[in-house]
């Protein structure tokens, strides 16, 4: 039903000239906000915010705005005192509260979709849960949950900790190398005036020098490497995702070849190097008729591409090679022996 006309003036009078908000004028007349704000919008009028009363502040906002553009992190404190040297005659609480309003926000930051191969990737994570009490010691409850990114199953087991197992044994105030392989075992610490024996059972899996400082790091060139190695192995999935966006067709292979038990870290850099070198649309090609031979191997995608490159008469791929190799790979012109054989001849006149 429409309004009466009358009904439509007293909101433009109540809005512009008294300057009700919609919800005040909505109330009063026993209206719905929504009609109210109908009759503003076709008035053709704008609606009206609340009115901004002057501040204190505001004659110092440029010197704040630019201080903060500059200093992003700048702490309200010390910004409080360079405006109160300024001359600024409001107090520090309500100063921050202002301050919160016109410091900048960091830019929103836009990330990749995470696409992964069944049992490729597991991300994991701690939460806190308060505190227990078991007999009379007050004990943390930590919550370690861990999801599967290609399933997205969920395992979670409570803890009364968070610690995680480094490749260390601490004795005496400073840690001690271990192999990586023997974190989280029961081990025996053997040490005299010079050495530290880190032993599992019987076995002695770690020598070292004693160290009498503290929170010394004593470690071993092998143990570090051999973690580094493990680690770098557990990175594949970065090249897995990237070689996935760009062809599509390649997880099939992927996933055929991980059932198989290839390595899946040297399969994505071989793929990866033939997409460099041969581009999208034949890479494309290739793996599909690699996986329709039911050989899902890069070694089989590589015949495949010899292949259609033969059939298509087109040379091969030019290689680009560093600019050392272009002056160590440059040809030499060799000399003209008559040059030496006339100064062999000179040099026997003159010794003559």
């Amino acid at each position: 039903m429409p309004l009466p006309p009358e009904t439509e003036a007293h909101i433009l009078r109540y809005h512009h000239a008294e300057r009700w908000p919609i919800g005040t004028i909505a109330s009063q007349l026993h209206l719905h906000r929504d009609t109210v704000a109908r009759v503003l919008a076709q008035a053709g009028l704008p609606t009206l915010g609340p009115l901004r009363r002057a501040s204190a502040i505001d004659p110092y906002l440029p010197f704040i705005l630019e201080t903060l553009a500059q200093f992003p992190r700048l702490r309200a404190s010390r910004l409080y005192a360079m405006v109160k040297q300024r001359g600024y005659p409001g107090q520090p609480d309500h100063f921050r509260h202002l301050i919160a309003r016109h410091r900048p926000r960091p830019k929103s930051e836009a990330y990749l979709r995470l696409r992964t191969l069944p049992g490729e990737q597991m991300q994991v994570d701690w939460g806190h849960f308060g505190h227990v009490e078991i007999g009379r010691a007050r004990r943390p409850l930590m919550g370690f949950v861990a999801v599967l990114s290609w399933s997205r199953q969920i395992f979670l087991r409570f803890y009364l900790g968070a610690h995680m197992e480094t490749p260390y044994v601490r004795f005496d105030l400073n840690d001690y190398s271990i192999p990586h392989t023997c974190v989280a075992r029961t081990l025996t610490v053997a040490a005299s005036l010079k050495s530290v024996r880190i032993l599992d059972g019987q076995s002695v899996i770690a020598t070292h020098p004693r160290c009498f400082d503290r929170r010394q790091q004593v470690e071993r060139a092998e143990h570090i490497s051999a973690l580094v190695e493990h680690k770098h192995q557990a990175g594949a999935h970065r090249g897995t995702d990237y070689l996935i966006q760009a062809v599509p067709c390649s997880r099939e292979l992927l996933t055929q070849a991980n059932e198989r038990g290839e390595p899946l870290g040297r399969t994505v850099r071989a793929l990866t190097d033939l997409l460099e070198r041969y581009g999208v649309t034949e890479l494309e090609a290739a793996i599909g008729e690699a996986l329709a031979r039911g050989v899902p191997h890069p070694n089989a995608v590589r015949l495949a591409l010899d292949r259609r490159r033969q059939a298509d008469a087109t040379p091969p791929p030019a290689v680009t090679l560093p600019e050392h190799l272009k002056r160590r790979d440059a040809p030499v012109r060799p000399h003209a022996l008559n040059d030496y054989d006339a100064l062999l001849e000179n040099d026997h006149d003159d010794t003559d």
